[in-house]
């Protein structure tokens, strides 16, 4: 194994640049307004049921994993019901974000248990850390091996119980916690230590960082997007610190990812929060009976609701339901799919505001 590739994080210089610097101003920015926009929704896990199954299908596109909005939004993780392989993978990779966010607020930490669990819901297998040697990197046009990480199980090991301390000790660096995230990413595609889901648990990690640092409340912020528009530098400068350990163009890159992310989410929530209005507006208007904040939150949980979802969350009978969802129809809310013997109910606008 070549030891340069892992220097301590915590010993790494002064990386950050003048030119780091300035963009990672531009990101806390940006994640300060989204902190707070994002307190405007007053129940959170609709931001979180929206946008994690966005980031879902943005992160299992880098790996090539790609689905319809229709059959993401047409499946459930809940009752298993997937259109499609890769829209049961998309959905596994929501509720690995679940998962890991939920260990990290209960305990305060995110460790390498948190990681593993993570991993497993993604790949639904409980190999955790790579025991066996013939693991590399390779350029699927070329066949070229790029990288070859730590093949000795003790090594894997020993590296990410080292990115474990690095992440929860915060007295081991000065650096910025938007730099360590930047360098905790890093870290942990150049250790690889799964067989499968590296990218998306590594992806995992980002955001779970930042809410265990406090710099976001709630998972919302998603980097997937912006690295798929821009994967062949992303990749291509993951390779060149391994290569030269020049840090400031990755950290740079991934500070404009950041900034990116948090401007385009921000719009997206004022966005929702001014259809959630509209929404709100109509029902309680031509609606009054049928109107409830449990209505709202369904409306805007799943751009495709159904019958069994209202009966669920409203805790109505399926009668009711149906009859509630017909008026919705009737008033230019939703629309009415169907798919087989399924019905589905569509949120149009939000559907396309989540789609664009």
């Amino acid at each position: 194994m070549n030891k340069k590739y892992f220097r301590k994080l915590s010993d790494l210089g002064d990386i950050e640049t003048k030119a780091v610097l300035k963009e990672m101003a531009l990101a806390h920015r940006a994640l300060g307004e989204l902190k707070g926009l994002a307190l405007t929704i007053p129940n959170q896990n609709i931001l979180i049921s929206t946008l994690a199954l966005q980031e879902a299908k943005a992160s299992s596109e880098i790996e090539n994993i790609v689905t319809t909005q229709d059959d993401l939004y047409q499946s459930n993780y809940p009752s298993k019901n997937f259109i499609s392989t890769q829209a049961k993978e998309v959905h596994n990779y929501a509720r690995a974000l679940e998962v890991g966010h939920k260990l990290v607020i209960d305990s305060g930490l995110l460790t390498n248990n948190t990681i593993i669990e993570t991993q497993k819901t993604i790949e639904e297998n409980s190999a955790g850390f790579r025991t066996q040697t013939g693991t590399s990197l390779v350029n699927n046009l070329t066949g070229e091996v790029i990288f070859t990480p730590p093949q000795e199980a003790t090594e894997v090991i020993r590296l990410m119980t080292e990115l474990e301390k690095f992440i929860n000790d915060n007295e081991l660096s000065n650096y910025d916690d938007l730099i360590k995230m930047a360098l905790i990413h890093h870290r942990f595609e150049t250790i690889h230590p799964f067989y499968d889901g590296n990218g998306r648990t590594g992806r995992i990690i980002n955001v779970l960082y930042l809410v265990k640092q406090g710099i976001l409340n709630t998972p919302i912020l998603y980097l997937s997007r912006y690295i798929n528009q821009n994967k062949a530098n992303y990749y291509r400068l993951l390779q060149e610190v391994r290569q030269t350990s020049n840090w400031e163009p990755w950290l740079i890159f991934m500070m404009k990812a950041l900034d990116n992310t948090a401007q385009n989410t921000s719009e997206v929530i004022r966005e929702l929060v001014i259809l959630m209005a509209e929404y709100k507006k109509i029902i309680k208007e031509k609606l009054p009976k049928i109107y409830s904040h449990e209505l709202i939150n369904n409306l805007f949980k799943h751009p495709y609701t159904k019958i069994e979802f209202l009966v669920e969350e409203l805790g109505v009978h399926r009668n009711s339901a149906t009859k509630y969802l017909e008026q919705l129809i009737d008033v230019g809310l939703l629309e009415k799919h169907k798919r087989g013997k399924e019905n589905y109910y569509l949120n149009k606008k939000l559907f396309f505001l989540l789609s664009n």
